[in-house]
């Protein structure tokens, strides 16, 4: 088994990050209360959370406790460019960083003491290069065990560093908070709270067999591993995603067939440029459906090579698609959604034949550009605008 030996584990959290994106782009908004997204919050600044506004809280409650708020529309291309730009820094510092989500990695340092600095310095100087290099504040903890180093950057929130050395793990971690444990939600707490158990200190003096008892098998073992700080799981990459898909909810009202195509178009273009922007290709294409009275259809076709052209994975799909139709007619359709698996690396594919379909990439790529800058819906297809036809007009002539 592996065994944790020192202090080398970097939690890195970037702090309320897509308002900090925001305040970043837009001057007028630092130091002002920002809410992004309008029903939902989708994040919310310090400013505002400091008024009590939550993310995945309601947008009319979060007014009311904030009516001051600025609320802004999210700009998900903006956020995706600051963490690839976020994710170059890590790479930068450690050889391994495990991705945990758009905003937030750990980074195994283990061995760059003679190198780098100690892991305090190099947390020291993450923080920095973030700052200078993305314009955004971002937490670190560092830890001996992942789940420590989760908990050092939690509690040193925001735009804070912790460093908790191995003697000193269960002096900080048992005053803490039953909610600081990995597992302990709104259920699990109101259970502990009710049992007089308020702090990790006092989960960690119960017998394992007590927490097994009162909330199961696997919640009481992890929660009496974690209140000892045993947690012997390494730092590993995140396995790249094995597909890209996207689905649309059509509704219960009739389609026509042209609106059916429409909406598989939209589905096609958002999936592959995905697949773009990853730098990933992939040679089976999925066309899932969903009828009226709910039952499932998947359709799936294998192309002779790896591809993220637009043009080549509407076409099969469009193929896929019509073998359904009378199904489609017959039953209605409620849901269609597509993917595209067996993917592969972009980069290192080899040029297909015809030879010309190099226009086809080089027509891919201006369209992102110009999405990319613009918005999504700053170029799209003709056949969208509503004029009815039997078959929407391919991307580029045959």
């Amino acid at each position: 088994m592996f065994v944790p030996d020192g202090a080398n584990i970097l939690h890195a959290d970037l702090d309320a990050f897509f308002a900090s994106v925001e305040q970043r782009d837009d001057p007028r908004l630092r130091g002002r209360p920002v809410i992004v997204g309008g029903g939902v919050v989708l994040a919310a600044s310090y400013e505002a959370k400091a008024r009590g506004v939550r993310t995945a809280m309601g947008g009319g409650r979060a007014r009311m406790l904030c009516p001051d708020a600025i609320v802004v529309p999210p700009r998900m291309s903006a956020y995706s460019e600051a963490s690839k730009a976020v994710y170059g820094v890590f790479g930068d510092m450690a050889p391994v960083v495990e991705g945990l989500s758009i905003d937030e990695a750990f980074l195994d340092v283990r061995g760059l003491e003679h190198i780098t600095g100690t892991p305090a310095e190099i947390a020291v100087r993450l923080k920095r290069e973030v700052l200078e290099r993305v314009g955004l504040p971002i937490t670190v903890g560092v830890a001996r065990t992942k789940f420590l180093a989760k908990v050092a950057s939690g509690v040193a929130k925001p735009d804070g560093l912790l460093v908790v050395p191995p003697e000193a793990e269960l002096a900080f971690l048992h005053p803490l908070p039953i909610e600081r444990l990995w597992g302990v939600g709104p259920a699990t707490s109101a259970k502990l709270h009710l049992l007089g158990v308020a702090t990790v200190r006092q989960v960690a003096e119960l017998p394992e067999a007590d927490l097994v008892s009162m909330l199961g098998r696997g919640v009481g073992r992890q929660l009496h591993a974690l209140a000892h700080n045993r947690d012997p799981r390494r730092v590993r990459p995140r396995s790249r995603r094995r597909s890209i898909g996207a689905q649309h909810a059509m509704g219960r009202r009739p389609k026509s067939w042209h609106q059916i195509e429409v909406s598989l178009a939209a589905l096609v273009e958002r999936v592959t440029r995905r697949m773009r922007a990853a730098g990933r290709a992939g040679r089976t294409v999925v066309l899932r459906l969903r009828f009226d009275d709910f039952a499932r259809v998947t359709r799936s076709h294998t192309m002779p090579y790896p591809t993220a052209q637009t043009q080549a994975i509407l076409l099969t799909a469009r193929a896929l698609l019509a073998t359904a139709r009378p199904m489609i007619e017959r039953r209605g359709l409620t849901l269609v959604g597509i993917a595209v698996t067996n993917l592969e690396d972009g980069s290192a594919l080899q040029l297909e034949l015809p030879f010309n379909r190099r226009s086809r990439d080089q027509l891919d790529a201006a369209l992102d550009q110009v999405r990319d800058r613009y918005g999504s819906a700053a170029v799209i297809r003709a056949a969208s605008l509503g004029r009815d036809q039997r078959s929407p007009p391919p991307l580029l002539p045959d």
